[in-house]
């Protein structure tokens, strides 16, 4: 009810109130004058909160070549165990691919050189050191004609191949004038008489595989002409020819064809080649000849007196296994033994009978293997294997049943024949035709268009694509250095489709991609890029030697191994891997990568956290890590500075 004395109806405000409503007004304004003084508790998280999420300014790594002690960033991290460094007799350490264990195997189809990791508790708890006066590697191409002596300080191949031109010791470097066993004058001429037959120059050739393959100079001189080359051969009597090879700056692993699959999926090769390899193409006399696959040929002699048990015969079966790995209207190239036998017969200290006999019997397994021979003058012979089956004239017998073909992790190499993937007419190319290079590497890969890798469509394809280029620029904002000649030796320990390697991809650089064995199955979409990479089992050592990697990339490793693994070993294989002053960038979750960055504090990498590029809500997370430059041999195994 309105008052007559007051028609507006409002009543008469008291001093008091107008005090009170005057007091909180000023007692808000000197609390928030306080806060932004920076001693508020809520401001201080936020203020913590803001320093953690600054992904653009990365002041506390170096990741320049310096050899000297790097200081430890963010002290007040969780103490983490100290790892000690290794006896310097294990500076060259293969855990799988030990001599002293090899020799408790048979040496049966070369069973003794294959793959065989240490027990738990026989497994190294410690740091691999760089041997003394370690430097780091020349860039390319420099690299594919020197290496340091300091680095791989071995010479006996500059005695045992110095008249086949591998590799010559000059002061303190390793020249490598690009000979081969099969290529004493170079190896760009060898190319190019390859090249007048295989269409190596158009891009149709991306991906090759070489057997047997020395120091891999084949391949060096293959990267020149856009051809990416995996090569392998055992740790042997031939000393350090793998580490050379990746200390080149040349891709390259250890291995061997032997008792088991490859590590490579089907239809993966454009090209193979074998360059006086000595492998029994014909017949695996089992104990006999493939206990000396590698031995000069001026011993070959001795292959028959090696044992007096009758020989069991596996009729092709390493040229069945190069024709798993290689993709219809790939080409095979065979440089020595029993090629222009005629001329060597006499040097081999075989009969002119023994070696036609050979030949002939490639040349029926290679009919069988529905390969037609394109070439043979001098030394070579090529052959190209059909794009498809519908002129083949095989033995149904003799067929592979069926299984996961790609599924090759320990498995044993059986002797019979994979089958094309069937076609509808005689033109069309089994598996699919592929782009030449460059256009390849964005095209829509075969295996994914037919639908063959569960999960993954087209669209889902060029998503992961695009996914990639932005993660990739963003690392390029942390770390200048990627895709420069400073990290030339490149590991994508989980690859995926391949798009870390895609949106990397220089002539500056290669990317080793690694698909892990219990993850999903797309090494053959990698291959089908132009890319190349070889499934692993990161619960185990890498066929590698120590120091060959200059830069690691490990997107959800540790969350796809934390049921199954030690982190710590893992973290240790990757220090084992990595060069001094090498990079490592991690993606993963953060409570994840939390546990990973306090082992890595004792292994003498220096580590920071940085936020996702989507922001600091993003639960994941990426730490990089730079491993310090030390060497053994030093009083005290303490980090040293260059000498």
């Amino acid at each position: 009810m309105v008052s007559k004395h007051n028609p507006s109806g409002n009543k008469k405000r008291s001093p008091l109130s107008i005090f009170a409503v005057i007091g909180l007004c000023c007692f808000f304004y000197i609390l928030g004058a306080w806060q932004r003084s920076g001693f508020g508790k809520g401001d201080s998280i936020a203020l913590e909160v803001t320093k953690q999420a600054d992904c653009s300014i990365f002041t506390n790594l170096n990741f320049e070549t310096h050899h000297n002690d790097v200081e430890i960033v963010e002290p007040s991290k969780p103490k983490a165990q100290v790892f000690k460094p290794c006896d310097v007799k294990y500076t060259d350490y293969t855990p799988c691919q030990e001599q002293d264990r090899a020799m408790k195997f048979p040496r049966d189809n070369m069973i003794y050189r294959e793959r065989h990791c240490p027990p738990e508790e026989e497994k190294l708890h410690c740091l691999i050191p760089a041997p003394k006066g370690y430097m780091t590697p020349f860039e390319w191409p420099k690299s594919r004609d020197y290496v340091h002596y300091a680095n791989v300080p071995h010479k006996s191949l500059t005695v045992e191949k110095a008249v086949q031109n591998w590799v010559q010791f000059k002061g303190n470097v390793f020249k490598f004038p690009g000979g081969g066993t099969m290529f004493p004058q170079g190896a760009d001429a060898y190319i190019d008489e390859l090249a007048s037959v295989i269409p190596i120059a158009d891009g149709s050739v991306r991906t090759a595989l070489d057997t047997g393959c020395g120091v891999a100079s084949w391949g060096a001189y293959m990267l020149k002409r856009n051809v990416l080359a995996m090569s392998f051969a055992p740790r042997d009597n031939h000393e350090a020819q793998v580490q050379f090879a990746l200390e080149r700056g040349v891709p390259a692993v250890i291995g061997v064809l032997g008792s088991i699959n490859l590590p490579y999926p089907t239809r993966a090769f454009d090209m193979a080649q074998c360059s006086r390899c000595l492998i029994p193409w014909t017949a695996n006399e089992v104990g006999i000849k493939c206990s000396k696959i590698n031995v000069e040929l001026q011993h070959y002699q001795e292959i028959d007196n090696l044992s007096t048990r009758v020989p069991v015969y596996l009729d092709g079966m390493y040229l069945m296994e190069v024709d798993r790995v290689l993709r219809p209207g790939g080409y095979w190239v065979l440089s020595g033994p029993p090629i222009n036998w005629k001329t060597y017969y006499q040097i081999w200290k075989r009969t002119k009978e023994d070696l036609k006999a050979e030949q002939k019997k490639i040349e029926e397994l290679a009919e069988q293997l529905c390969w037609e021979k394109k070439y043979e003058k001098g030394d070579i012979a090529i052959f190209r294997k059909k794009v498809n089956d519908k002129s083949c004239r095989r033995n149904s017998a003799n067929m592979c049943k069926p299984r996961g073909s790609d599924d090759v992790w320990y498995k044993k190499m059986e002797t019979c024949i994979t089958p094309f993937p069937k076609v509808s007419s005689a033109s069309e190319v089994a598996g699919g035709e592929l782009k030449k290079f460059p256009a390849r590497l964005f095209a829509v890969p075969p295996r994914i268009s037919k639908g063959l890798v569960e999960g993954v469509s087209v669209e889902t394809y060029q998503e992961d694509n695009k996914l990639w280029k932005k993660h990739v620029n963003a690392y390029k904002r942390i770390n200048r250095l990627i895709g420069t000649a400073r990290y030339r030796n490149v590991m994508d320990m989980n690859a995926g489709l391949g798009g870390f390697a895609a949106a990397l991809e220089s002539p500056k650089s290669w990317v080793m991609n690694v698909v892990p064995t219990i993850g999903k199955d797309t090494l053959g979409v990698i291959y089908e890029r132009g890319l190349i990479g070889i499934y692993h089992d990161w619960c185990e050592g890498f066929s590698t030697y120590p120091r060959t990697y200059d830069l690691m990339h490990a997107n959800g490793v540790f969350s796809l191994y934390q049921d199954k693994c030690s982190f710590e070993d893992i973290l240790l294989e990757m220090d084992r891997i990595l060069r001094p002053e090498g990079a490592v960038i991690f993606r993963d979750d953060v409570d994840v990568l939390n546990k990973v960055r306090k082992i890595a504090g004792g292994m003498r990498w220096d580590t920071k956290m940085n936020d996702h590029e989507d922001g600091p809500l993003v639960p994941e997370k990426i730490l990089v890590a730079v491993k310090q430059y030390w060497v053994g041999g030093i009083k005290g195994n303490s980090t040293s500075s260059a000498e």
